[in-house]
């Protein structure tokens, strides 16, 4: 006999809960199945990534039938923004920005919260391809209608707020009730929407403004929109016009652009700079954008030096333990940093140093020949504290030039649904250790929540006191992973605990056109990740 999720949890409890896993894999709460004995059934609240995930999917979609309802005319774009929120920009029918004021939000908060108390059901329907071909030809959902080219399915799903509909790339809760905690707020020319995080235990974080950060997704948007890659259809469409060797060219020209500029403002800064300090999250491509510059600031005169901040670990019995009673590398206490400052000021101040290797098969250190700096001979460090004035306290702020390294995505599948920036880098992790260290994807899934653990501890904190953002996307990257992920996620068997994360992945891989590698220079970035780097891989 068929049971419905939700008939199995009281009522008073039903709304604490978003959606449910049964065997791995995730369905919303009225879901109806047989439960025997060895299902594995799991109810998901606010402290479960995925469940953040359905719960902020869900509150886009109630927040674009509000404005539909205010002006149907207008096109509304969703993206992720600074601070763990989502931007909301507003157009009128002449695609110009409508700009957002106080009073205007006051009223969509006040729209938002009576669709809430209401408490109306949010209807998920299967219709066929052309049923939504008609639909979004007549709401104008332009975007939407080219990916509808890519799917091979015959049918498929929308989601229904009374009269309002539309396509959510993954589930919703089940009514408008179950969204009760949210904070919308006036920002740039549009409004950012917090939400609860798991990573806060289902709490929403206070907001920051990051300017540093936000400059640079703002740049990054305009100039996605400008070169026409701010969509995945729009990039597929760029593939087909110009060619695989024309947009891999285009991307790693704006990436030679930003480390030219990036190079001028390191040679010609005012103060002098000997420290360049290097940060930013997992698969970033902090190395290879180290290696990069270095042969940047080469070529304008300089001639920086890396030091490694992995040579300075503690022996492992002098590192502390994390909660679980385990060995933490990942926190600054694991660095004998007074060591490390003690070598960098001696090296600055134009000492002869002797630097430690750290061999990690003997967790031993060894004794470098000593090295001694000339005037244009900056010391470049990268890592997870390298922006952590912790690390170097011993030297000036004026010395030092901070940059934060990441993928800045501003890409959408469509208007209403972004693209992660964390699910980028988790591809990224996952073709590079399937190659290097024979990880399966599995493997890179599970030991995924706690990188982020570290990043949210040691990384995010830090960012807004650079000196200077680099974006590391490439805008072909996801047409280049399609490839290498693929056979990697293939190999998830859907019993799996990593299924729901792997299906996800999969699912927005399969609307991007395969892009050939072959194109991608020995030096990209993207060649830390798929191989074949002139940085590394001895075959190149």
């Amino acid at each position: 006999m068929k049971t419905k999720i939700l008939d199995l949890i009281s009522a008073d409890k039903q709304k604490e809960y978003i959606a449910c896993k049964i065997n791995n894999i995730i369905h919303p709460l009225n879901y109806e199945c047989e439960i025997t004995d060895k299902d594995k059934v799991e109810l998901l609240d606010l402290t479960d990534t995925d469940a953040v995930k359905i719960y902020e999917r869900s509150l886009r979609m109630m927040i674009a039938k509000v404005i539909y309802d205010i002006n149907p005319k207008w096109r509304i774009k969703f993206s992720y923004s600074v601070s763990r929120t989502v931007y909301c920009q507003i157009f009128n029918k002449q695609n110009e920005n409508v700009l957002v004021t106080s009073k205007f939000l006051h009223t969509v908060k006040e729209k938002l919260k009576e669709l809430i108390d209401k408490d109306v059901p949010i209807i998920r329907e299967s219709i066929s391809v052309n049923e939504l071909k008609n639909i979004f030809k007549k709401e104008g959902f332009d975007d939407k209608l080219e990916l509808l080219k890519i799917k091979k399915d015959s049918t498929q799903h929308i989601y229904k707020i009374e009269n309002y509909i539309n396509y959510m790339f993954g589930y919703t809760v089940i009514s408008t009730g179950y969204i009760k905690d949210y904070r919308l707020r006036v920002f740039s020319n549009g409004f950012v929407i917090q939400y609860p995080r798991a990573e806060e235990k289902g709490k929403i974080p206070e907001f920051e403004e990051s300017p540093t950060y936000g400059k640079t997704l703002n740049e990054n948007a305009i100039w996605g929109k400008q070169v026409g890659v701010d969509t995945l259809y729009k990039i597929n469409r760029y593939i087909k016009t110009y060619g695989h060797c024309d947009f891999i060219g285009m991307c790693e020209s704006h990436h030679n652009n930003m480390l030219a500029e990036l190079g001028n403002m390191i040679k010609y800064a005012d103060s002098d700079i000997r420290l360049i300090c290097i940060a930013g999250p997992s698969s970033s491509g902090k190395t290879t954008f180290a290696n990069r510059l270095r042969l940047e600031l080469m070529s304008k005169g300089l001639n920086p030096i890396r030091v490694s901040i992995d040579d300075y670990y503690l022996p492992r019995e002098q590192c502390p333990l994390d909660e679980d009673g385990k060995v933490d590398l990942e926190t600054i206490e694991a660095l004998d940093t007074k060591q490390f400052n003690k070598d960098i000021l001696a090296l600055i101040e134009g000492e002869k140093v002797a630097l430690p290797i750290f061999d990690f098969k003997t967790k031993k250190h060894l004794k470098a020949a000593p090295i001694k700096l000339e005037k244009n001979q900056p010391i470049i460090i990268e890592g997870i504290h390298a922006l952590n004035d912790k690390l170097t306290p011993s030297i000036s702020r004026y010395q030092k030039f901070k940059i934060y390294i990441a993928p800045q995505a501003q890409i959408n599948i469509d208007d209403h649904n972004p693209i992660s920036l964390t699910d980028l880098r988790l591809l990224r992790r996952i073709v590079r250790d399937y190659r290097t260290r024979n990880a399966t994807a599995e493997d890179t899934i599970r030991m995924w929540p706690s990188v982020r653990k570290g990043e949210f501890k040691w990384i995010y904190a830090t960012q807004e006191g650079a000196d200077f953002v680099f974006n590391s996307l490439l805008p072909y990257e996801l047409n280049v992973m399609k490839k290498h992920a693929m056979p990697i996620l293939n190999q998830v068997e859907e019993t799996s605990d990593c299924y729901t994360t792997v299906r996800k992945l999969k699912k927005f891989l399969l609307l991007l056109e395969e892009l050939e590698d072959k194109y991608i220079p020995n030096n990209s970035l993207m060649r830390e990740f798929i191989g074949g780097s002139c940085f590394y891989d001895a075959d190149c």
